[in-house]
């Protein structure tokens, strides 16, 4: 096996090592996701504050992370992060979809909803009663504040943002807010806009344009979560965040078909590389190409994208399932390159065993091919993982000098094989036939005739006994003689062939 042999084989294992790569980082990244969740709340480990006022700290956190967690496992680029600011009005989580979010986790869905309405003016007036500045105006607050607008008295401060409450409490929070609108609006008529706008805008999870959602936490939630935050005990997969909850056969598929896409540009870009070349070349040295050249590399092309789609699907889908835990937690230490090396195996398994049924290949050269893929494989992926430390260029150079040794050492091994046979008649567990029939040429030799019968019917017969006389057989000598050796005649097999 050559350097063209050797970057041939290694093609079809490019593909696919990119596709369980990208597979890979799928399951990590979810993991990741889940991991920032865990460290996160783990941090308030060792506070003493109350259950009850940690547990805000605890919904922001858990209703971010979760979206992030729900981002990843969707493949998403929509991502979120808790503000921490203690800025007037200030958002809690904001997004880099443009949506901002205030999050209030009270007794009850009336006092969150009310946190929710806040208006300028009561937080105002709260703001008086607590600091002792009686004599500070309405307008100079607003200034404090760096609004000169008068007109926002009765709107709510979180105007704008999308508002958020624990999930139990979403439905009360809903009926008082209507209740609110429809006593102010015969009472208060100015306070009913606040009130609408906090109900147009109140759910129990932050959503994303493209359907990716945070977790639907309680308010019994918040408050569990934050007692085992205090002692460092959060564990994630306690509340159905781990990759063998979250990774279902749905996403692994989709995960494969992404996957799969990046590994038909691969393949198509390694398969059509090689036509590129020849046409550049014998347009510079005759001038000009034939159709035929560009009806090959349309061929490349086509069957580069093909097959490339299919090996990527495979070996990504295959990657997402080991390392996800869907196929049992024994599978999740394996190697993405293992992977592809098995992938390959088995497409060209599929292949060859197609072709056995179709009569077009012996099942000998179908066992023969197999045996050759593993070793070539492996000695692929061998040398791809030695020099994969370098990055992805390295796992391919590596890949492609391991296949072309490997395909060369299993030559040499083949015809070592075949040699000992032929002088020692053994089979070689079967993977030899041994043939003794005499060839026809020799048959001749010998004095017989040779004839092709298509179909005969040999009816039973009785032959008469008799009974030999003895004869002398006087001295003769032989005009010629044919000399045999046993030899190759076929694909591993062995047989008499004359000098």
């Amino acid at each position: 096996m050559d350097f063209k042999d050797g970057y041939r084989a290694s093609c079809k294992n490019a593909d696919s090592y990119v596709a369980a790569r990208l597979g890979d980082g799928y399951v990590n990244e979810v993991q990741d996701s889940i991991t920032r969740l865990e460290r996160s709340i783990n941090a308030f480990e060792g506070y003493h504050t109350p259950t009850s006022q940690l547990k805000g700290d605890i919904f922001e956190l858990g209703h971010s992370g979760s979206f992030d967690i729900d981002a990843a496992k969707n493949a998403s680029g929509y991502r979120t992060w808790v503000n921490r600011s203690h800025d007037f009005a200030s958002a809690d989580i904001s997004s880099n979809f443009g949506k901002e979010f205030g999050l209030k986790c009270y007794s009850n869905g009336a006092n969150s909803a009310k946190a929710q309405a806040t208006s300028y003016f009561e937080r105002y007036s709260e703001y008086k009663s607590v600091s002792g500045r009686t004599e500070l105006s309405f307008l100079d607050y607003l200034k404090e504040k760096g609004i000169d607008d008068e007109s926002v008295m009765h709107d709510s401060i979180y105007s704008g943002q999308t508002r958020i409450i624990p999930a139990d409490q979403l439905k009360e929070a809903e009926e008082f807010l209507r209740w609110k609108i429809a006593k102010e609006g015969a009472n208060r008529p100015e306070l009913v806009k606040k009130y609408q706008e906090t109900l147009d805008n109140l759910k129990s999870r932050i959503e994303a344009p493209d359907g990716t959602k945070s977790a639907s936490l309680t308010t019994k939630d918040a408050e569990e979560i934050a007692e085992k935050a205090k002692e460092g005990q959060f564990k994630a997969e306690d509340y159905g965040f781990s990759t063998e909850e979250l990774i279902q056969f749905n996403e692994i598929i989709k995960e494969g078909l992404r996957s799969g896409q990046s590994a038909a540009l691969i393949s198509f870009a390694l398969k059509t590389a090689p036509e590129i070349i020849k046409c550049i070349e014998k347009l510079i040295k005759d001038g000009h190409i034939e159709s035929q050249d560009l009806e090959h590399l349309g061929l490349a092309a086509i069957d580069g994208a093909a097959s490339g789609f299919v090996r990527g699907f495979v070996s990504a889908s295959l990657t997402t399932a080991c390392k996800s835990g869907a196929l049992g937690s024994a599978l999740k230490g394996v190697e993405p390159c293992v992977i592809a090396g098995i992938t390959v195996i088995i497409m060209e398994t599929l292949s060859d065993s197609i072709k056995v049924a179709s009569g077009t290949l012996p099942i000998e050269q179908m066992a023969d091919n197999l045996f050759r893929n593993v070793f070539v494989t492996s000695a692929g992926v061998g040398m791809g993982m030695l020099l994969g430390q370098l990055g992805p260029v390295g796992y391919m150079i590596g890949n492609i000098v391991g296949t072309a040794i490997g395909g060369f050492l299993y030559d040499k091994s083949s015809e070592a094989i075949m040699s000992f046979c032929v002088v020692s008649g053994v089979t070689f567990f079967g993977l030899v036939e041994q043939d003794y029939t005499l060839p026809d040429e020799v048959l001749q030799q010998l004095g017989f005739d040779i004839a092709e019968i298509d179909v005969a019917r040999i009816d039973e017969a009785e032959p008469d006994t008799y009974e030999l006389d003895t004869c002398n057989i006087d001295e003769a000598e032989l005009d010629s003689v044919y000399m045999l050796r046993r030899g190759v005649i076929g694909f591993r097999k062995v047989g008499y062939i004359g000098y």
